[in-house]
């Protein structure tokens, strides 16, 4: 199968000169899962990104928890897909190589009002299938997480919550789908769409593109496209989610994902560790205009050392790997907003917050049955090559500790970035990959590369020289 990724220049028009059967907006790991479904059936379909990468924008600066949904509305479209999300993308994971570790969930209380609230939330989880949370006392907490603050009064545990490698999830799915012949399109901001009877014609900032079928998956601006279609159903508001990295020397203070009590305006403000061994404390939840608003703010890491205090007090003496900020896509509606407009040929895939890397394959699947309903008939499914994705997690074993992979080429001994013990034999592999990073910060994603404790301050300059060098 002819593998087509697009940089730059005139997009490229079909051998015969017809539509594309369909075509994905938004390459996050919403549209990258859905590309993946798609290329399982002989569609001519396209993946268009204004980025210059895959996975650019919510769906590479998130929390990385891959849900059980137990707090999910119960008999909404949002429970039952990150419910059959959480198991699929468990068994993809397992399958391709994606780090995710199984620290399970505390809840905790910290006052009487939390802890009444508690019976409720395991009701919850309860009418959404999940039956394995449990109620806790306070020493129960107290042993489970013996570096608590003082003054928790008990806690729901949810043992399936886990952390999962956020970049690796839709570099695989995107991977997977360009290898089976969907053409990835990237730097191709679409500005405008006209409708015709037959075929939608797609303004891009690399020229026109027709399609058939279309699907809108543009996170923070499925709002925007949707208008482009004559809708005006929702309006994204960016909500943005500041975090702090901890060094990975405080990753033994804590075992679980520590949650509050959750709120209207979310989860709140957690403490959890990652696969690739730090630990994390956020996000804030601020409603902004601004949907390129991904700047810290003083104000928003003093919020969260306030809360870091109070649940963790020894994480505060710990030394800060990174700061960062990511934007949800907020619609003013606890459910997912997909809706399939079979007069248009169009499915909006809209409103996909915080658990849209849990039920991304769900959503997937979902998104495809309907299509059905708008008038395509996709033809026989097909199951992809296998994939082997390289390994980030702490927990597996890195190539620099492969005596037998170094044996057989001794570009895996020779480290570059020394903070996250990345080998040179690594990022040879990143470059020369379906999907090559264009920036060190894409480079960053696909191998840790210049994540550690200096940042690239010593590593930097020569992984600019590598990317630079790789370019064609």
């Amino acid at each position: 199968m002819t593998r087509t990724v697009t940089t730059g220049g005139a997009l490229p028009a079909l051998p015969d000169g017809d539509p594309y059967d369909v075509t994905v907006i938004g390459a996050g790991v919403v549209g990258t899962a859905i590309a993946r479904e798609l290329a399982r059936y002989p569609l001519r379909t396209a993946l268009v990104e204004a980025s210059d990468d895959i996975g650019d924008g919510t769906s590479k600066a998130n929390t990385a928890i891959l849900h059980t949904g137990f707090d999910a509305v119960p008999g909404s479209l949002e429970a039952r897909l990150v419910r059959e999300g959480q198991q699929r993308l468990s068994a993809y994971a397992a399958e391709t190589g994606i780090p995710v570790e199984r620290v399970g969930a505390l809840l905790v209380a910290w006052d009487a009002e939390q802890l009444a609230a508690l019976p409720a939330l395991l009701a919850k989880a309860e009418a959404n299938g999940y039956r394995a949370a449990r109620l806790l006392d306070a020493e129960e907490v107290a042993e489970r997480e013996p570096h608590l603050g003082p003054g928790a009064l008990g806690g729901l545990e949810v043992p399936d919550e886990s952390v999962i490698c956020p970049w690796t999830t839709p570099l695989a799915f995107a991977t997977q789908a360009v290898r089976a012949g969907v053409h990835l399109h990237l730097n191709c901001p679409v500005r405008h769409i006209e409708t015709g009877d037959a075929v939608h014609t797609l303004t891009t900032g690399r020229g026109p593109l027709r399609t058939r079928f279309l699907i809108n998956a543009a996170g923070l601006h499925a709002d925007e496209i949707d208008r482009m279609l004559g809708h005006d159903v929702f309006t994204v508001t960016p909500r943005r989610g500041q975090l702090i990295v901890f060094d990975k020397l405080a990753r033994d203070l804590v075992r679980h994902i520590l949650l509050p009590v959750p709120t209207a305006a979310g989860k709140g403000v957690l403490v959890a560790p990652t696969v690739f061994g730090n630990v994390l404390l956020g996000p804030t939840a601020e409603e902004l205009d601004d949907r390129s608003a991904t700047e810290s703010t003083q104000e928003g890491i003093d919020l969260l050392r306030e809360k870091g205090r109070r649940i963790l007090p020894r994480l505060l003496d710990e030394e800060v790997t990174a700061v960062y900020a990511g934007l949800r896509a907020a619609t003013g509606q606890e459910d997912y907003r997909i809706q399939e407009y079979p007069g248009l040929r169009y499915i909006v895939v809209g409103g996909i917050r915080s658990t849209g890397l849990t039920a991304s394959m769900a959503i997937a699947d979902h998104v495809t049955a309907l299509l059905a309903g708008t008038g395509l008939d996709p033809g026989l499914p097909a199951e992809p090559e296998p994939l082997t994705m390289p390994g980030l997690g702490e927990a597996g074993q890195r190539p620099y500790l492969s005596a037998e992979l170094i044996a057989r080429d001794p570009a895996y001994g020779t480290v570059v970035c020394h903070c996250e013990r990345v080998t040179a034999g690594e990022i040879r592999d990143a470059l020369a990959s379906t999907l090559p990073p264009r920036s060190v910060a894409g480079l960053a994603r696909r191998t840790r590369a210049g994540n550690g404790r200096c940042q690239g301050f010593h590593c930097g300059a020569g992984l600019r020289t590598l990317i630079e060098g790789a370019r064609p």
